[in-house]
């Protein structure tokens, strides 16, 4: 009689702890605790339209100039979210570097930039020459003056037109490391 009734129990027993374990791991509440969650790390703690604002160096001249569509600040990760950032970085010239996108993601205390979609950097020199780094996505870093990126960078120059996969530019000195796949159609003069 134990073993017909054996192997009843022990699947009455499997079915209940399985009921059981089912019932700690789907909950409804756990379902609302984990969108709670979600919903607190994207949560915008404030935000500003039509953002503008200047830096100065200590010696008074103008270091840069910011203007953005909006800006959201995500409370949990203390990052802020920028819709169409537009920055002239003068360093303290006359001749600005102009660094724009559709959108950015600012890190804690603006030490990197994230600039995605549509990134386009310019700078013409003290002889008129322009100069136009455009790429799909590219990481800034204000307080070095130094940009990266691993994406496809294409670089318009008075004198021609350079290509690459992944550029470093350090804007403090003019000067720009292509990484690899560099291509160019340069015109003598």
């Amino acid at each position: 009689m134990f073993a017909k009734l054996r192997r009843p129990v022990i699947f009455t027993l499997i079915a209940a702890l399985l009921v059981a374990v089912g019932y700690w791991n789907i909950r409804p509440e756990s379902f609302m605790e984990r969108q709670t969650v979600a919903e607190a790390e994207s949560a915008v703690d404030f935000y500003a339209i039509n953002a503008s604002t200047q830096q100065y160096q200590e010696d008074g001249q103008l270091h840069y100039e910011m203007t953005a569509e909006k800006l959201e600040h995500l409370k949990a990760s203390d990052v802020t979210l920028v819709s169409k950032p537009d920055l002239q970085l003068y360093r303290g010239t006359p001749y600005p570097w102009h660094i724009q996108s559709a959108r950015g993601e600012v890190a804690p205390e603006g030490k990197e930039v994230e600039l995605i979609d549509d990134v386009r950097i310019a700078r013409t020199d003290a002889k008129g020459r322009p100069t136009v780094i455009t790429s799909s996505r590219m990481t800034v870093f204000p307080d070095k003056e130094y940009a990266q990126t691993r994406q496809a960078v294409r670089i318009e120059a008075a004198n021609g037109v350079t290509t690459a996969k992944g550029m470093k530019a350090y804007m403090n000195d003019g000067r720009i490391n292509l990484l690899s796949n560099v291509r160019g159609q340069h015109e003598v003069r």
